[in-house]
This record gives C-alpha cells, sequence and structure tokens, in this order.
C-alpha cells in the first residue's frame, strides 16, 4: 500500500510541475489604431486634468453639486457597482477550480431484510477528486474572470461618463428653456404694450380694426408658444431627478437658487419694459446659460484612448480569447486523482456496530480521454475563436466611433460659435430696429405693420440667441464627453452606498468582498500590464488599474 502511494505522488508530480502547456492565445492587446493625423499629442498632463473634472469649466455650482450627487445616487451607476460584486465573486469561483473540485461527505443507515433475517447497515466515506489543469483550462478561466472584472469597472466608469454629462446637458437644457421662458415673458409685456397703443390709436381714429387684431394676432401666437418652453423645463427638471434618482420636487428645490433669482431681477432691473438703443457686450452677463469655457481644437489622442467604452471592449476581447484555450483543453486527455475512505459495517438487528474491520481506503490517478468528438470540440473552438475575431472588430468599431463623436463635437462647437457671434448682431439689430419703429409709429412715420414686423423679427432673434448659446454650452459638454472625461474624478471613492452594504452584509455572508469598495486607481500607461497572480480573488482598490492585461502564457 505505501509504494502504491509513493508511485501515486510520483505520478501527481511529473502531472503538475511548472510550465505545462497553458492552450490558446496569449492574449497582448489590440493592434495600435490609426487615429486622425491631426491629433497630435499636445500637453496631456494639462488635458488630463481639464478633463477629468471638465463640468467644473463652467464655474457654476448648481452643476457641481448635481453632478457631485448623481455620482453617489444614480441607480444606473449603483447597479453597475454591484455587478462588480458580481465579478469579484466569479473570480472567486474559477479560483475555487485550482483545488479539488470535489470534495463531499456522506453516510448512510438502512435496514437489510434478507432470508426472514433483519441487518443493520451504517456507512461514513469521504471521497475526493482532483482534475489536474495539464492543459491550463482552469488557468485560462481565472483569466477570463480577471478580465471580466477590470471590464466591469471600464463598464462603471463608462456608465459615469455618460451620467456626467447628462446631468450636465439636461442642466443646460432646463437654464436654456428658463431664459427663453423669460425672454418670451418680456416680449409678452411689449407687445401688450403695442397691443394697447393701437388700441388708442384706433379709438383715436388714427388706424383700422385689421391693426387691432394683427397686434393681438402677434399677442396671442407668443403667449401660446410660452406653454411648450415650460413643457421643456418640466422636462429637462424631471430627466435631472431620474439622473439623480430623486423625486422631482426635490430636484426643483436644487435648481431654485437665490444667485439665480438674482440675476433675473438685475435683467429685470435694466432691462424690463424698454430696450437700450444698442446691445452692449454685457448683454450675457445676465444670461442664465452657464458661461461657455474656452475649448482648444486640439485634440490629444492619448485621451481618446482611454476612454472606458474602448477599456471595456478590449477586456471584453481579453475575456473571450481566454475561452478559446478553455474550449481547446476538450482535444486532449483529462488527468485527474481520486480518493475515497470510508467505513461499512453490517450486523444483525439489535447487535452494535464494529468498524474494526470495516475501513476502506481507495487512491489512485484516472484519465479520460473523449477520442470520437465527430467534430464537436473543433467546431467549438471554432466559435470561440470567432466570437474572439468579433469583439475585435467590435474595438475597431468602438475606435471609429470615438473619432467620429470628437470630430463631430469639434466641427459643431466651432459653427455654433461662429454661429452665437452671428446670432448676437441680429439681436443687436432688431431690438434697435423695434426701438426706432416704436417712436416712428407713435410719430405717425411709419405703419403699423412696418412695427409690427420689427417686434416679431425681434422677438425671433432673441429666442434664437437663447438657442444658439445653449447649443454651444452643450457641445462642450459632447466634446467632453467624447473624450471619455469625467470617470477619473470618482477615482478612489466607493461605488456601493454604506446602506446598501450594509443590508447586503446583513443578509449573505460576503467575507472580504466588502471591505474594500472603492474603486481602483487606473494606470494612465497605455503598455501591456500583467494580470495578478492566479491566487486569492483581486482587490481592486490596493492596485492599479492593468490598461492591458494579459495572461503569462504559462501554469
Amino acid at each position: 500500500m505505501v509504494g502504491y502511494i509513493r508511485h501515486t505522488i510520483a505520478l501527481l508530480s511529473l502531472l503538475t510541475i511548472p510550465g505545462c502547456t497553458v492552450l490558446g492565445p496569449d492574449f497582448d492587446g489590440v493592434e495600435p489604431v490609426e487615429l486622425p493625423s491631426q491629433w497630435q499629442a499636445v500637453d496631456y498632463q494639462d488635458s488630463s486634468w481639464k478633463t477629468a473634472k471638465w463640468w467644473q469649466q463652467f464655474n457654476d455650482p448648481i452643476l457641481n453639486e448635481l453632478v457631485s450627487r448623481a455620482s453617489q445616487q444614480n441607480l444606473d451607476l449603483e447597479s453597475a457597482g454591484l455587478r462588480i460584486l458580481q465579478a469579484r465573486a466569479a473570480i472567486g469561483i474559477a479560483n475555487s477550480f485550482q483545488y479539488p473540485q470535489r470534495q463531499t461527505v456522506s453516510g448512510s443507515l438502512a435496514k437489510i431484510y434478507q432470508n426472514e433475517t433483519t441487518f443493520d447497515n451504517a456507512t461514513v466515506s469521504f471521497d475526493a477528486g482532483w482534475e489536474l489543469d495539464v492543459w491550463g483550462r482552469y488557468a485560462r478561466g481565472i483569466e477570463s474572470a480577471e478580465a471580466g472584472l477590470y471590464a466591469s469597472i471600464a463598464s462603471y466608469h463608462d456608465i459615469l461618463v455618460t451620467i456626467t454629462s447628462e446631468v450636465a446637458r439636461n442642466y443646460i437644457n432646463y437654464r436654456t428653456f428658463q431664459e427663453r421662458v423669460l425672454l418670451s415673458e418680456r416680449n409678452i409685456e411689449i407687445q401688450k404694450r403695442v397691443a394697447r397703443i393701437t388700441q388708442v390709436q384706433f379709438d383715436s381714429g388714427n388706424v383700422t380694426e385689421l391693426d387691432v387684431q394683427q397686434a393681438k394676432t402677434q399677442l396671442y401666437n407668443t403667449q401660446s408658444a410660452l406653454p411648450s418652453l415650460k413643457i421643456g423645463m418640466m422636462q429637462s427638471r424631471n430627466a435631472l431627478a431620474l439622473l439623480l434618482g430623486i423625486m422631482p420636487e426635490e430636484a426643483q428645490m436644487l435648481l431654485s437658487d437665490p444667485a439665480i433669482n438674482a440675476k433675473i431681477q438685475a435683467f429685470d432691473n435694466k432691462y424690463n419694459h424698454r430696450r437700450s438703443a444698442k446691445l452692449s457686450d454685457t448683454y450675457d452677463q445676465y444670461s442664465l446659460i452657464p458661461p461657455t469655457p474656452a475649448v482648444t481644437t486640439q485634440v490629444d489622442a492619448n485621451l481618446v484612448l482611454r476612454r472606458p467604452d474602448l477599456q471595456l471592449a478590449e477586456l471584453q476581447a481579453h475575456a473571450q480569447s481566454s475561452q478559446i484555450g478553455i474550449a481547446e483543453a476538450d482535444l486532449y486527455p483529462q488527468f485527474s486523482l481520486f480518493g475515497a475512505i470510508g467505513l461499512n459495517s453490517t450486523v444483525q438487528a439489535g447487535n452494535d456496530f464494529s468498524f474494526s474491520d470495516s475501513l476502506s481506503l481507495t487512491l489512485g490517478p484516472a484519465f479520460s480521454w473523449n477520442i470520437f468528438q465527430y467534430g464537436r470540440v473543433k467546431n467549438a473552438i471554432r466559435i470561440e475563436d470567432a466570437k474572439f475575431q468579433e469583439s475585435l472588430t467590435n474595438y475597431n468599431k468602438q475606435v471609429l466611433l470615438a473619432v467620429q463623436e470628437v470630430s463631430t463635437a469639434l466641427s459643431s462647437y466651432q459653427l455654433n460659435l461662429e454661429q452665437k457671434g452671428l446670432a448676437f448682431n441680429s439681436v443687436s439689430a432688431s431690438v434697435r430696429a423695434f426701438n426706432i419703429s416704436l417712436t416712428q409709429y407713435e410719430n405717425g412715420q411709419i405703419t403699423f405693420e412696418r412695427l409690427l414686423s420689427s417686434v416679431e423679427k425681434m422677438t425671433r432673434s432673441e429666442d434664437a440667441y437663447a438657442q444658439v448659446k445653449g447649443n454651444v454650452a452643450t457641445q462642450v459638454v459632447a466634446l467632453y464627453k467624447s473624450l471619455g472625461g469625467g470617470w477619473e474624478a470618482e477615482t478612489g471613492k466607493p461605488f456601493l452606498k454604506p446602506s446598501i452594504k450594509e443590508q447586503m452584509e446583513q443578509r449573505t455572508d460576503w467575507g472580504e468582498l466588502l471591505e474594500n469598495t472603492e474603486l481602483p486607481i487606473l494606470s494612465t500607461d497605455a503598455v501591456p500590464v500583467a494580470t495578478s497572480s492566479f491566487g486569492e480573488p483581486i482587490d481592486p482598490s490596493k492596485q492599479n488599474y492593468p490598461f492591458k492585461p494579459q495572461h503569462t502564457g504559462e501554469q
């Protein structure tokens, strides 16, 4: 027996020596992508800092508060954080396959009736089985699980980028609609004044009733457009409430700020019921739309390649690459060790069990090889390889989408900025024309149609200018979103609320998986970084995020 055990241990040593082949391709990252030639490296540190907290460049405390709340309260982010925990647990499952996969204790107590004689039977046994990872099946499984963990973190960052940009966009839309509502209300007051003047002129016999009805028609048209602007405000507010995970009433309280009210009052004091002869450069001083920060037209390609969605696509490709090796392992025999130790005693009913001579021990190596596959395994390998190639194609598509989004945002920003200057000139000219026409009409120098035309043009130009200002601001948001900005700001912060963490700890034994729930410090280096050793589950809060994790190829 002793000699047999020695031979078994020797065989085990041969099968588990270091350097055994790990089947499947080693993932070395994706091929370098070609970006537009005009995207040259600029001051990376400065660009990275501006991109990390880009919304702060609007210098709007309310926007800063909304973004901060969204990063803590958004429900999509909460779900993404829970998926990180799921990925951590998946690594624990994959890691457990390095050890004996079957360890069971079993027992039974039975009565046996034979030839009118009754016997009692008792058995207790411990069985263990360990499939040796000769071909790296389980090593590739751990590698795939690790890549899945990193992918879940990249997905969290990708959602964070989207949430941040959506908060900023809806906030800008809310302020744009709010300004358009105020302009519309002020123009309604002007048109009411024109209608009163026209009524006085009609009562004096200076004009016909047609002028009165035309004035009223224009007034009613402007009034009828006001509800749709208020609906736009409401929709933007409700969208912000959803992004922040709160009720619309609470969102309204966050948007109602004394500084905004003071700005509205200052505008009213200066411009209410009258228009300056010429608009000054300080016209935008009273605008409710956040002032647009200056944006450089130079794009750092390194920032684009650090977009979380590109990281996610690459890590998904890495996880899929490992599946090829897992499938290839089925082509070869599976080696394992098995063992069992047990007690089996049968006595006549009423007698005590005796285990002195009922001990049994079974120990030895085993192998199995399904040699007739009829193409099933090879076709399974081909499927995994095609999926891997598809994931590489998806990465290339994501790069093209990134280039498209950045290019579109840059061009749109520049064109909207140009349009803003022209729209300002239009507002200035229309207001001046209104002032002149109103004076001339009151003096009987022009017809009512010319006055009405000047009022209509002023109303439209002011509304258009407010829209253009909002478009410029939202294009800045779109540009920073296309650069993947915003995820760095949450590095080191918890991805799980303390209240949820407490609920989960009370409900389930999570061991050490809930001890560190901070987002990891991401590496800014674009060189491949090896993953952690195949041991305990990865703790992302204590190590740099591998920008391009790869397997070592050895087991």
